[in-house]
């Protein structure tokens, strides 16, 4: 029987020797490109004979997604999918799997992270380091106020892998914890001893908010937006280690000089790279990451394992552990023994 066909359309390891390998073992016919900003011409010549495709950042829209008439898996190489048209992949009967649980520890130490950063002013301390090095004496009045995270209110936007793996990180800061999410069970709740509050509720007595939510366009997309800012304590913080597009940064550019909040800690942006004349990358009230929360050599491997053992699963006619697309059959009709 003909070897099932593998296709990566890009991706951020330095090689992929290691996947190559795994694929030979598995009798898969194994192929690699770095298509992450090629037009759908493109990628649907590079994957217009694959069963299985595993793509990181291109995107896979409806009109390339038609054109694809071998395809019945698609795995998106992170924890977010917006890059793949998932109701059209369901159209075509194509499953859809992601890894929602390959890097929780490594996002929820980046937004502790960066709450610290931003409520210690970790930048300001250095700019302050430079100036009284070169005058010789201390100059601490520019960075005033700083305050304590300990009996601080932290709000959790979204309190499923990530964003409950930072409330039992927290617990530990002797803060309360504020949690807004619609979607978790009343079992949930009390599994992780909390209760839910509306997220205006939540917004207006936050010392600190983190969000943890995906982002769905019609439900999460700009969720913090002006009208927020306006709700937010003038001392707050705000961290986004999620979505890019769940806020809107030029809102909250403006509404840090505008002193409507006091800091923001972000590692996601609605353009990645962001543009670099983008005002928020200038501004001294945000310290932005290069949405790295995800990386660790260990997060890196444990992704690379888990997306080869769902194309194992699926030689052997199973749906990939995390399907998001579930209404879709996980019948397979072409089996290399």
């Amino acid at each position: 029987m003909t070897a099932i066909k593998m296709v990566v359309t890009d991706y951020i390891e330095t090689d992929l020797q290691w996947e190559e390998e795994q694929a030979k073992t598995l009798g898969v016919d194994f192929h690699a490109y770095q298509l992450k900003t090629a037009s759908p011409s493109e990628l649907v010549n590079a994957c217009k004979d694959a069963e299985v495709i595993v793509v990181n950042m291109a995107r896979f829209t409806e009109e390339v997604i038609n054109e694809l008439p071998n395809t019945k898996l698609i795995l998106r190489h992170g924890i977010g999918y917006d890059n793949v048209d998932v109701k059209a992949a369901s159209q075509r009967q194509i499953m859809v799997g992601y890894y929602p649980d390959y890097c929780v520890t490594e996002v929820a130490e980046q937004a502790l992270m960066l709450m610290f950063a931003c409520q210690r002013k970790i930048q300001h301390q250095f700019n302050i380091l430079k100036k009284s090095s070169e005058v010789g004496q201390w100059k601490f009045h520019e960075i005033m106020p700083v305050y304590s995270i300990n009996g601080k209110t932290i709000g959790i936007v979204g309190a499923g892998r990530i964003g409950s793996t930072l409330i039992r990180m927290l617990r530990g800061f002797d803060v309360d914890i504020l949690v807004t999410d619609p979607y978790l069970s009343s079992q949930r709740k009390a599994a992780l001893g909390i209760q839910t509050i509306p997220l205006d509720q939540l917004i207006r007595e936050s010392d600190i908010i983190s969000i943890h939510c995906p982002l769905k366009w019609e439900e999460t997309y700009h969720l913090f937006d002006e009208a927020e800012f306006k709700l937010m304590k003038n001392t707050a913080v705000l961290i986004n280690t999620a979505r890019g597009g769940i806020i809107n940064l030029t809102a909250l550019d403006e509404a840090l000089r505008n002193g409507q909040l006091a800091m923001a800690g972000i590692d996601v942006y609605e353009q990645e790279p962001p543009p670099r004349d983008h005002p928020i990358l200038s501004n001294e009230r945000a310290l932005c990451t290069p949405h790295l929360s995800w990386l660790s050599e260990e997060a890196g491997w444990n992704i690379r394992k888990k997306i080869m053992e769902d194309v194992d699963r699926f030689k052997q006619g199973l749906p990939p552990v995390h399907q998001i697309n579930k209404e879709v059959s996980s019948f397979i009709d072409r089996m290399v023994n």
